[in-house]
């Protein structure tokens, strides 16, 4: 049934998005000229030219958005993309609109409307996926609109495949059963056949969707199967063997007929993303400079008057591109021989008074405003290293080096999530690997919210 009605459940769903555009029109006209102001005079009042222009403009959303993917048919993008998308689309499509208005000139064009116009479009659009995100989930956990899918596999990640859909089952996705290597499976999971038999189990009409999932070992038959379900016509997906270690998004290059792989690609290797990320970096460090100067003045005596030594901190840490640099910090303890090989840890007796002040409500990071401005690190991005421990974890901690692909930051995805100083550094990295490959600006605006909101309390005592 859902492969029956999907194209045209997709088609409804479009004209749907396209008559909100155009009610979205019609409201900000009628709201900012009749309802406010009077003005039916106005180039952008109400007529069947603008509601033709509105839908024209609708026509052209749709556009950008099928460029950016948003009506690809899958069941696993989250609320958050397609709201994040939505935002992206109806921004780029507005921009185009506002300039074709420029370009014609048709200056007279109310802007008031234009502005109403985009925010109706936005809250409509994302409210209706909202809304429908909730009916679709409340359909499938009654059992209605499921997709049957089989598993080819029997091993650790076909059993990981079936606990992840076990565990989001607003998705809609049934197992049918387990095809493959005879072994045991939990209570619940259906043995259906061999390989051998994978011809007869993928001709019926129940299998709408096929997941490859083989160990390393069975990795010789990939080509059959694959064989087998084309001749079948069913869609397939793989879980390649190297699920553990394979990014959230690779990027696939070209050479001749070999497809490479890179598994460590983000986002800010990216000109435009490296160029948004700096912007924002050097005018929030500028301004928090200026803005703090006072009450970095009024630390910088405390610092003085509670031990001998220099206000400023500097030590050594490894950075971008495994770079070494001078991280700055308000002094907190008194001058030791340990600075450059030991964490602090609880109860530490090297700090000082306000040294421990300074470090539970993290005002001994301030001077890194300075860092971040001079390009030595970020607002946002993972901790930066001392060499020495560094020398350390890359020999024993799992993908350590890969954090040193992106700048360091004053805070981070680890930090505010409690990792920080002498915590497990397992967790950390597991932490700041998953911060690299889901970065974007929204990411960096809420670790900052969260850092500025309870995220700067050190639990050290």
């Amino acid at each position: 049934m859902v492969r029956q009605n999907q194209a045209f459940l997709n088609k409804v769903n479009i004209l749907l998005d396209m008559l909100i555009v155009t009610l979205s029109y019609i409201f900000a006209s009628w709201f900012r000229l009749e309802k406010l102001h009077g003005m039916s005079d106005n180039m952008a009042a109400l007529s069947g030219r603008t509601v033709l222009l509105a839908f024209a403009y609708s026509l052209m959303l749709f556009f950008v958005l099928s460029l950016l993917g948003f009506y690809n048919t899958t069941r696993t993008r989250r609320l958050v993309w397609k709201m994040r998308t939505i935002f992206l689309g109806v921004s780029i499509s507005t921009l185009i609109a506002t300039a074709l208005f420029y370009l014609f000139r048709l200056e007279e064009f109310s802007r008031g409307v234009l502005l109403i116009f985009y925010a109706a479009a936005n809250g409509l659009l994302i409210g209706k996926y909202a809304f429908m995100r909730l009916v679709l989930s409340r359909f499938r956990f009654r059992g209605y609109n499921l997709k049957h899918v089989l598993v080819i596999g029997t091993g650790r990640l076909a059993l990981q495949y079936r606990a992840d859909v076990l565990a989001e089952p607003e998705l809609g996705f049934r197992i049918l059963g387990f095809a493959g290597t005879p072994r045991p499976l939990p209570e619940g999971a259906a043995y259906l056949g061999a390989f051998s038999q994978l011809d007869s189990l993928l001709n019926s009409p129940d299998v709408q969707e096929v997941v490859i999932a083989l160990e390393p070992e069975e990795y010789v038959r990939i080509q059959e199967i694959i064989a087998v379900c084309e001749r079948n016509g069913v869609q397939y997906s793989v879980i390649p063997f190297y699920n553990d270690v394979i990014p959230a998004n690779p990027t696939i290059e070209m050479i001749g007929r070999s497809k490479l792989i890179n598994m460590r690609v983000n986002r800010l290797e990216n000109v435009g993303w490296a160029l948004a990320k700096r912007s924002f970096d050097l005018l929030a460090s500028g301004l928090g400079l200026i803005l703090l100067s006072p009450l970095m003045l009024c630390i910088a005596i405390g610092v003085k008057r509670s031990s001998p030594g220099p206000v400023l901190f500097r030590q050594t840490r490894v950075g971008y591109q495994r770079k070494e640099f001078q991280m700055l910090k308000f002094r907190s303890m008194r001058v030791n021989p340990e600075e450059n090989t030991a964490w602090s840890q609880e109860g530490d007796p090297r700090r000082t008074r306000f040294g421990a002040f300074l470090r539970r409500t993290s005002l001994d990071e301030l001077p890194q405003l300075w860092n971040t401005f001079r390009g030595d690190m970020s607002l946002v991005g993972p901790r930066p290293e001392l060499p020495y421990f560094v020398e350390q974890f890359r020999q024993t901690v799992p993908y350590y080096m890969v954090k040193h692909q992106v700048k360091p930051g004053m805070t981070g995805w680890a930090q505010i999530h409690g990792y920080r100083g002498d915590t497990s550094i397992e967790r950390r990295i597991e932490l700041d690997l998953w911060y690299i490959e889901h970065w974007s600006p929204w990411l960096d605006i809420r670790i900052l919210l969260r850092t500025l909101f309870g995220g700067m309390r050190n639990r050290e005592e």
